[in-house]
């Protein structure tokens, strides 16, 4: 995702006056909206849609680094014994 200031930065006072634009330009851009009040950052406007994925690979990113850590401290089982505590064949 690339942010492009000169469309992704927009002034609390229009996201007032023109919500509408504001969250049709997430959707069709996929980019977030930073939000800003007197020049400075106040909030980030994003798609729903969108929001979900980032939450979705941030969860599996997780995943994968305790898994990396877990490793890493010796705690891992074979195949056999993950589908045994699973009850897969």
């Amino acid at each position: 995702m690339n942010i492009k200031f000169s469309e992704d930065v927009v002034p609390l006072t229009d996201l007032k006056t023109n919500p509408g634009r504001v969250v049709k330009h997430t959707a069709e851009t996929h980019r977030p909206v930073l939000v800003t009040s007197r020049g400075r950052g106040v909030a980030v406007v994003q798609s729903v849609v969108d929001f979900e994925t980032a939450e979705e690979e941030r969860a599996f990113m997780r995943a994968v680094v305790e898994g990396l850590a877990d490793l890493d401290a010796g705690r891992e089982v074979s195949l056999a014994e993950a589908r045994a505590r699973l009850g897969l064949k």
